[in-house]
């Protein structure tokens, strides 16, 4: 061998060499507020942008993985049934389609989630869509909405394929393999794309419309629900615009627009997560990410009860009142809250459906019109220590706020160790 040849080829092992270290070490993109606000200081355009990424893995029909994210994804306007993956699943599926829906549906008064032959044709599809694609470009739809409840990134999906693009989160729609899942809002930018895929897919009887195949039996009820949801969520950020005051809490900047506004009302949408009834005060949480919320906090039950808050877990609520800040010592940190004193302060939306068809409801109404913002009225508590809201030191509300902490500083030194920070 020649000493060009030799050179050549020693070249060529140290390149490939190379690109598979960048494979198995890619570098890891993180999108915190920092970046994204860098991003909407050049347009909104850039800001829906979260890059493109080498596709890794095919999960299940709703769920891929890439390199260089330093979470995973749900992929917005899907949910794909379950897919098998244990084997006591199969062996409940084993006893007979109608048996084994049934005995499901028993266990809850939602609608089942369940581990389906939908589930896996819906993954069959995705594989086959997604054969022959290493780079996927992700988007948002909206430039505040980042990241969901368990810090997984929203995106759609998008793949270059015979010269041409395609949204991946619609073409499965239009397979068939997903309803256009509205549950946390309608698309803001491809809501007729979606509209038109479903309607496409029902009246070629694909996937989960066509009657003959074993999948959920009840996508109808599941629609009107999410969509009321949809319309409800879809109010509050048409009137939001025209109101500094109104937040969506799961934008990426809530937390600081709720912190320059202490003092003065606020209105707030936001999921009703955990409650925590004491012998005190009660705390209803707006949840915004797994380990932090925002609290609505209740001294009197009869308002708690009045309110509807009880019954809306889970659900989609306008809440409005002043926000106070109180010094949480578990944590040490000041946290904020909104004090609840009337029933009127708190506007829920639709419930889930039950088990049991029920008659159909009239549309959600949109929240009313912001008054004017105004100071902490007179006899609403100031914000306060948990110790300060009631005089007894072992409530449970306590003893959670402990537990959050705990967990929180696991999660921070957990991410010091991966290099990222959670959100």
């Amino acid at each position: 061998m020649s000493l060009k040849t030799w050179s050549f080829v020693q070249a060529r092992r140290v390149a490939l060499a190379a690109l598979a270290l960048l494979a198995c070490n890619p570098v890891v993109h993180r999108f915190d507020r920092t970046s994204v606000a860098a991003s909407l200081a050049k347009g909104n355009d850039a800001a829906l942008i979260i890059g493109e990424f080498p596709l890794m893995k095919v999960t299940d029909g709703d769920t891929i993985r890439v390199a260089g994210l330093d979470a995973s994804m749900r992929l917005l306007g899907l949910d794909t049934e379950e897919t098998f993956k244990r084997k006591s699943e199969y062996m409940e599926f084993d006893k007979g389609w109608e048996r084994y829906l049934a005995e499901a549906q028993a266990k809850t008064k939602s609608p089942v989630k369940i581990p389906t032959p939908m589930g896996e044709e819906a993954k069959k599809f995705a594989e086959a869509f997604f054969k022959g694609v290493r780079t996927v470009r992700l988007e948002r739809d909206h430039p505040k909405e980042i990241r969901d409840f368990y810090n997984r990134y929203l995106a759609y999906v998008f793949v270059e394929k015979d010269g041409k693009t395609y949204n991946y989160n619609v073409e499965c729609v239009r397979a068939g393999m997903s309803p256009y899942f509205s549950k946390y809002g309608y698309s803001r930018r491809f809501h007729k794309e979606f509209v038109a895929a479903q309607e496409e897919a029902r009246a070629a009887k694909r996937g989960i419309w066509d009657p003959t195949k074993q999948h959920y039996t009840d996508y109808d009820r599941r629609l009107e629900w999410w969509n009321r949801r949809g319309d409800f969520i879809q109010a509050f950020e048409l009137q939001a615009a025209d109101h500094p005051n109104w937040i969506v809490l799961t934008h990426w900047d809530a937390l600081d627009r709720l912190q320059s506004r202490v003092g003065r009302e606020v209105v707030v949408l936001g999921a009703i997560g955990d409650i925590r009834e004491t012998a005190g005060p009660t705390k209803v949480l707006l949840s915004r990410r797994r380990t932090g919320s925002l609290p609505l906090i209740f001294f009197d039950k009869d308002v708690l009860a009045r309110s509807g808050a009880l019954e809306a877990r889970g659900e989609f609520v306008v809440a409005r009142g002043v926000i106070t800040k109180y010094f949480n010592k578990y944590k040490k940190q000041d946290e904020l809250q909104i004090v609840v004193t009337m029933p009127g302060q708190i506007q829920r939306e639709v419930l889930a459906p039950s088990a049991e068809p029920e008659a159909k409801a009239e549309p959600a109404p949109a929240p009313e019109a912001a008054p004017q913002e105004t100071p902490a009225p007179e006899g609403v508590p100031d914000a306060a220590e948990p110790d300060e809201q009631t005089p007894q030191d072992d409530l449970n509300t306590a003893k959670q706020d402990a537990a959050d902490a705990r967990a929180d500083a696991i999660l921070e030194r957990a991410a010091d160790r991966e290099g990222t920070t959670p959100r």
